[in-house]
């Protein structure tokens, strides 16, 4: 699968803008409520994200769709890694989108670290095919250390089409 000609610019945000709340604050909130509120500001961020593509048809709907699919199963995976996705009336056509946080976003993973690296998938909900190709092909070609150090290094969206490349060969 290649995922760099799926990858588009346009779909890269080098920096999120959603940031953590600071300890301090994060007490005064229980600490599920907290989780919830940090993974739909992040879910819409990255919505925000694929709209820039122009194939998505509701973007409030299309983040409540990757809501709920959140709250059936985590998409934050080991290692710095989420990879939310859903398919959902609201993609017009299957879409993949990049995004970074330097910092870290507290997002629900299963190792209990933050995710620094963000690949959102969306789908119609009859492209079973591509959709669970392209979720495969991104798992595989992540588990190397060497390409997450890549993206996280990456200081252009023509560095991180690169890496995804070179996951591809």
């Amino acid at each position: 699968m290649q995922l760099s000609r799926l990858l588009r610019p346009e779909l890269i945000l080098l920096e999120m803008e959603t940031l953590d709340l600071p300890e301090e604050e994060r007490e005064e909130i229980p600490k599920d409520r907290y989780a919830l509120r940090q993974k739909e500001a992040i879910l819409e961020e990255l919505v925000a994200l694929l709209d820039r593509g122009g194939r998505v048809g509701n973007k409030k709907k299309l983040a409540q769709d990757l809501l709920s699919r959140e709250k059936k199963a985590t998409t934050g995976l080991v290692r710095g890694l989420a990879i939310p996705h859903v398919r959902s009336i609201h993609a017009k056509e299957f879409m993949l989108g990049f995004a970074r946080s330097t910092p870290g976003l507290e997002y629900g993973s299963m190792d209990g670290h933050p995710a620094h690296l963000f690949f959102i998938l969306a789908a119609p909900p009859y492209d079973d095919t591509s959709y669970m190709r392209v979720y495969k092909s991104l798992a595989e070609g992540l588990s190397h250390e060497s390409v997450r150090d890549e993206l996280m290094e990456a200081g252009s969206e023509g560095e991180v089409i690169r890496t995804i490349k070179s996951m591809e060969q």
